[in-house]
């Protein structure tokens, strides 16, 4: 009897380990591995620098077999990637131009996530030490010393943030700028520092796009580092935006937009006037006025020649 119960117990206790090292137990999905190619979207193009992305919150809480709610992307899951994988394809597409580009998937938090400050403090730091260990592989195995371009929106934007405050000073000495986008930055830090102009490099690009000042999402309502996208001016000098206002439609059945951007230089926020579009407001944190959705797509061919100028600056050996 005695051998039994013994039998049974090391069964149980196999069975919990196991739960725990799949996250299963808790409603976490399992940890990427970024030795696996499976887990990286990659476009090299034996370009002498990179951009180095990571995505937006395009995952919602779903329901694991078990009945759990998970708050986490699963990067395993064909599903739960396919999101994921139409933004670094569509990012790489707008933005990276001759640049190689490397994005890994990571296990996001949802966007219910971010309806709460205390849920965003609990559920981002996960996805946050994800996307640091791709960073770190990166670096070793991926980047073969090439200067690199860092981006991320919305999420992903938080991300770089951390990447920036804690990344040692050899990396960031090749760094060309660092693009978070959609979010406000507080202030400026040792390797966070704000652009002031469209080629200075090792510098943070940061913008947020609203209608007027009432429309900031709560708590993003300033920002201590800004620059407008479009003429790279960090006053309030206003420029001349043309372009389609709508990524879900084709150019051929919607008419571009002629739009006035300015920096409010009292908040930091990026006033767009004559925006046209209503398909924007993001669901369940959306504000209408609230332009975030559109952060890449109305200054994409902006961005994309930004980047460009930065790198070929960088790779120049020409300094900040």
């Amino acid at each position: 009897m005695k051998k039994v119960t013994v039998a049974i117990v090391v069964i149980v206790l196999c069975v919990v380990t196991l739960l725990c090292l799949t996250g299963r137990q808790s409603g976490i999905p399992a940890e990427p591995d970024y030795t696996d190619s499976t887990q990286w979207y990659v476009r090299h193009r034996q370009a002498g620098a990179d951009l180095f992305y990571i995505v937006s919150t395009e995952t919602a809480d779903y329901t694991l077999p078990d009945g759990q709610l998970c708050h986490w992307a699963d990067t395993y899951s064909d599903s739960l990637r396919q999101p994921l994988q139409r933004e670094m394809h569509g990012v790489d597409r707008l933005l990276s131009g001759d640049l190689n580009f490397f994005a890994p998937y990571y296990r996001q938090c949802s966007l219910e996530t971010f309806q709460s400050d205390s849920l965003v403090a609990e559920r981002l730091p996960m996805a946050a030490r994800d996307v640091g260990r791709a960073f770190s592989h990166y670096i070793k195995h991926l980047n073969g010393g090439r200067p690199f371009i860092l981006a991320g929106f919305s999420q992903g934007a938080f991300i770089v943030l951390e990447l920036l405050r804690e990344m040692d000073d050899e990396t960031f000495s090749r760094l060309i700028a660092a693009y978070v986008i959609g979010i406000p930055v507080p202030k400026a830090e040792p390797h966070i520092l704000p652009a002031q102009r469209d080629d200075d490099t090792g510098v943070t690009i940061c913008y947020n796009s609203v209608r007027d000042t009432s429309c900031a999402m709560p708590g993003w309502e300033h920002s201590g580092i800004a620059i407008n996208p479009v003429n790279w001016a960090t006053d309030a000098t206003p420029a001349t935006l043309i372009t389609t206002p709508s990524p879900r439609h084709t150019a051929q059945t919607q008419k571009p937009d002629t739009m006035t951007v300015h920096l409010d230089t009292a908040t930091g926020l990026l006033i767009v006037r004559g925006y046209t579009a209503t398909d924007y407001i993001l669901p369940l944190i959306g504000i209408e006025g609230n332009y975030h959705s559109r952060e890449i797509w109305l200054y994409r061919e902006q961005l994309r020649q930004n980047m460009a100028l930065r790198a070929s600056r960088k790779l120049a050996g020409k300094t900040p």
